[in-house]
C-alpha cells in the first residue's frame, strides 16, 4: 500500500478533463506541473449518467504514470471490478456509499488487494453514515457535484461537510485520515476548502484549461 506526502493540500488533477488524445503528453505535464496524485474518475452510465473508461485505460494511464493513481469508482457494483482496477494500476480505490450495501466487506477487499481504500458520498448523502467505518479507511471523498460531469458549479455545503466529518474523525482520534474534495475546487475557493479540513484538492476543467498547469497548482496549493 502506498504513502502519500504529509505536505498538504495534495493536488489530484482530474484527467477526465485532459486531452485523451495526447493522454501520454498530459500525464507527463501534469506531473511536471507539481501534481501529487492523478485522479481518474470511472463511471458506468448507471450509478450516473455518463461512461467514461475501464481498466484498459487506467492500465494505459499508468504505464506512463510515475504518481499514484486515485481511482474514483462511480458505478453501480464496484466489487466486480476492484481486482481489475487494482491490476490494471490503481493505488487508491474509492468507492461510493450508495452503492455499497455491504461497504465493510467492500473496503476489507480493498486492503486485501493492497491498495488505499476511500469512501465517497455524494451531496444529499449525510456524513453522520460514515461514522461506524471511518476508522476502517485511509480517505473520505466529499462531492461537491453530482457526480457524472465535470465542470459543474460547487455546492457550498461541502463546506460544512468537511468541517463536521473532521470534527467526526479527531473524536475517534483519526487525525491521518485524509479527506479529498471534488467537484468545482478552483483558486477561489481552495483557502476555504483548507480551512474547512480538506486534506486532497481534486480540480479537473480548472486545471487543465488553465493555460498553465503549474501556476493554477501552485495558486490551489497556496490559496
Amino acid at each position: 500500500m502506498i504513502r502519500l506526502s504529509s505536505d498538504r493540500p495534495l493536488i489530484a488533477p482530474s484527467l477526465l478533463s485532459c486531452d485523451f488524445a495526447r493522454i501520454a503528453e498530459e500525464v507527463a505535464a501534469i506531473e511536471e506541473a507539481g501534481a501529487d496524485l492523478l485522479h481518474v474518475d470511472v463511471m458506468d452510465g448507471h450509478f450516473v449518467p455518463n461512461i467514461t473508461i475501464g481498466p484498459l485505460i487506467v492500465d494505459a494511464i499508468k504505464r506512463h504514470a510515475k504518481t499514484p493513481l486515485d481511482v474514483h469508482l462511480m458505478i453501480a457494483d464496484p466489487d466486480r471490478y476492484l481486482q481489475a482496477f487494482r491490476d490494471a494500476g490503481a493505488d487508491i480505490l474509492t468507492v461510493h456509499q450508495e452503492t455499497c450495501p455491504h461497504l465493510h466487506r467492500t473496503v476489507q477487499a480493498i486492503h486485501a488487494l493492497d491498495a488505499m481504500a476511500g469512501v465517497s458520498i455524494n451531496p444529499a448523502t449525510p456524513v453522520s453514515l460514515l461514522k461506524d467505518i471511518l476508522g476502517e479507511i485511509e480517505m473520505v471523498l466529499i462531492m461537491s457535484v453530482n457526480p457524472g460531469f465535470g465542470g459543474q458549479r460547487f455546492i457550498e455545503q461541502a463546506y460544512e461537510k468537511i468541517s463536521e466529518l473532521r470534527m467526526m474523525a479527531d473524536a475517534q482520534g483519526l487525525s491521518d485520515m485524509l479527506i479529498e474534495v471534488d467537484g468545482g475546487v478552483s483558486v477561489q475557493n481552495t483557502a476555504a476548502l483548507q480551512s474547512a479540513g480538506a486534506d486532497i484538492l481534486v480540480s479537473g476543467s480548472a486545471i487543465f484549461r488553465s493555460g498553465d498547469y503549474a501556476a493554477y497548482i501552485r495558486e490551489l496549493r497556496t490559496g
